[in-house]
């Protein structure tokens, strides 16, 4: 298992359209992983459960990558995130 802390920078923080680049690119990969802020936790291959936790701009999220694939999943989800506008 490998987890990572990031700021998201995204102007709308983690919704609507973000949200479903993100999830777009977790299901590419077998690893679950999973967004956790404010102390709740979701799987970010679930549109809800992202959508759910509201994170918004300037917000400390951790990501958690478990799985065959987990170092290349967290890192390309890490690249997604931080390259949002």
């Amino acid at each position: 298992m490998v987890s990572r802390e990031l700021t998201v920078n995204s102007s709308t923080g983690l919704h609507a359209r973000p949200a479903t680049l993100l999830v777009k690119k977790a299901s590419s990969f077998k690893s679950d992983i999973f967004i956790e802020y404010n102390g709740k936790n979701a799987n970010i291959k679930s549109l809800i459960g992202v959508l759910s936790l509201a994170v918004t701009k300037g917000a400390n999220i951790t990501l958690t990558a478990s799985g065959d694939d987990e170092v290349l999943a967290l890192e390309e989800v890490s690249k997604l995130i931080d390259s949002l506008q």
